[in-house]
Order: structure tokens, then sequence, then C-alpha cells
């Protein structure tokens, strides 16, 4: 099925053929919403629906239909992958259209709570005034892999990082943080060797450590043990509440 973006441009009755039929009948016409919703689900691996109905900013009972517009277009797949919301994720069809090229399909049952956790976080960073008044980017994990070379693989890897442009008088001018979600708690051995490695690539000015109430302890407590300069440059956070599934009704 063809697709196109909306061009607000064309005149109402633009391509008529000469049976009077439009020439983009059967066409299905991409928004810029819808746009950003496809990348966002290519971005995060996929995302349920209700934070994705959060994401484009409409109500959850409109969303279905999106998706199934989607869905006709060849871009993308939803389905129940466990309790709570639905889920939507890209095809491979989806994956050429929006330019992204990551491997598609859908996300892996044993990382659905970490990809909605990240996805939450992002939503809730970008809900700031801070993230309005000084306009930065979310780079995923997904890019941030793509663009290592596989030799130089090995490495640990932030959730996300956050880039901040060099606006002037913006409080986190030309600045790059690396955002961690941790809902499990690690070693705490494992949780000082991340800590230190994200530290030590100086390009970061801030870790941010977003946790679950389980997972906290042994991030502040390993942060505590850090030198003081080095505790200045992380910050330890509490997840968003959306961050975790809903529960589903009794």
């Amino acid at each position: 099925m063809a697709v196109q973006t909306t061009d607000p441009a064309r005149g109402a009755g633009a391509g008529a053929g000469r049976a009077g039929r439009r020439a983009d009948a059967g066409v299905i016409q991409l928004s810029q919403r819808d746009i950003d919703g496809l990348l966002l689900c290519g971005e995060h691996y996929g995302a349920p629906y209700d934070l994705l109905a959060v994401a484009l900013g409409v109500p959850p009972g409109r969303l279905p239909a999106i998706v199934r517009r989607w869905r006709r277009a060849g871009y993308a797949a939803a389905g129940r992958l466990g309790p709570g919301p639905g889920w939507c994720w890209l095809t491979r069809d989806g994956m050429s259209a929006t330019g992204l090229g990551f491997p598609a399909g859908r996300p892996a049952l044993g990382r659905l709570a970490h990809i909605r956790a990240v996805l939450a976080a992002r939503l809730w960073m970008q809900a700031s005034p801070a993230w309005a008044a000084g306009q930065p980017w979310w780079h995923c994990e997904r890019r941030l892999r793509a663009q290592e070379p596989a030799a130089g693989r090995g490495g640990h890897v932030p959730d996300a990082e956050i880039h901040w442009p060099s606006l002037a008088g913006a409080p986190y001018a030309g600045q790059v943080w690396a955002i961690e979600v941790e809902l499990t708690p690690k070693a705490a051995g494992r949780t000082a060797r991340i800590i230190t490695e994200l530290l030590t690539a100086m390009q970061y000015a801030q870790v941010i450590y977003l946790t679950a109430p389980a997972a906290r302890p042994v991030v502040a407590r390993t942060t505590a043990g850090l030198a003081p300069g080095e505790q200045a440059r992380v910050a330890v956070r509490d997840l968003p509440p959306a961050a975790f599934a809903p529960e589903p009704p009794r």
C-alpha cells in the first residue's frame, strides 16, 4: 500500500483523475505526529500503548486507530506481549521508511520492563521546564550501539545520552549527560565499574541514575564512596511512576 506524508499546500481537489477520483485515493497520509511516533517506536525497540499515547499527545482511546493506520501502511506491528497495555513496534518496512535501519522485530519479553522504564524516563525528562528551555535531544541506546565500530565494543553503553546544544545563557550548554535506568539491583562491584567507566569517559558532564526502589540503595552507596569531585557528577533520582506497568484491573 502506498504511503505519503501530508502536504498542507495541496488543494482539496488536487490530483483528481478524469473520472473524478483523487489520484491519492487509497494512500495513507502520514502527519508529523505519525512520523514522530514511528521514530519513537523504532528508537526504543517498541512502545506500550499508554506511553505512546502520552508521547503523541492523544487520548488513550484514539491510539488504536492511529496504530491501525501504521499497520495498514506496513510500517508497524502490534500485539499484547504480556500483562498490561498492548505494544507497537516497527516492521522491516517501518525501519526502512524512518531511515533508522535497526533490526526489526517485536521487543524481547525479558526486556519489556526495562524498555518501558527507559521510555517513561525520556517522556518525564522531556516534560520538564529545563528541557523546554535548553532544547536538548535524546540519543537512544540503539543509536549509541549502532555508531560503535564492531571491533571497539565491550565497554558499557548507557541507556541513553542527552545532548544539550550550545545556546547562549542555557545552564547546561554544550554538555552531554549519560542516562542509566536501574530496575533491579546489580552487584556492588559491577555498579561501581559502570559508574567509574562512565565518569572516566570525560564527555559526560553528568551521569543520571534513575532507579526503582529496589535498585536505589546499591547505586546510592556506590556513589557515596566516590571522591567528592566525582560525586558531584552523579545524580541519583527515582524513576517516574509511569516507568512501571499499570496493574491490570481485578
